[in-house]
């Protein structure tokens, strides 16, 4: 019997780097896993990496109407969450008296 055999898990910028693997780990370990991320190619890929127990769902995390699709997809389909990982993160390196209220506003949306 694997660890995770039966849960069920979301993870956020799933689709490569920690994500990804965090996903694959899981997978082995006998969750179904949710994973979103901005990018559909990308989202396609580890889909077909990882190749069972999966579902992507893709959408941007500090959209709120991407986050309520993500959870009415895994309400859905599954019906329960067992784990979230908050994975997905920005990075928008610019000289800090420059920083735009717009962009402060979206790193701070999708790194919270």
């Amino acid at each position: 019997m694997n660890r995770l055999d039966g849960k069920v898990a979301v993870v956020t910028g799933g689709s490569s780097g920690i994500g990804f693997a965090t996903a694959q780990q899981f997978v082995e370990e006998g969750a179904f896993v949710f994973i979103t991320g901005r990018r559909r190619p990308e989202l396609d890929k580890a889909k077909d990496e990882i190749g069972r127990n999966v579902t992507t769902v893709q959408g941007d995390v500090s959209v709120s109407a991407d986050l309520d699709r993500l959870f009415g997809t895994v309400a859905e389909e599954k019906g329960k969450i067992d784990v979230v990982v908050a994975n997905s993160g920005l990075v928008d390196p610019q000289v800090f008296g420059q920083i735009t209220e717009a962009s402060f506003d979206r790193i701070f949306n999708v790194n919270a």
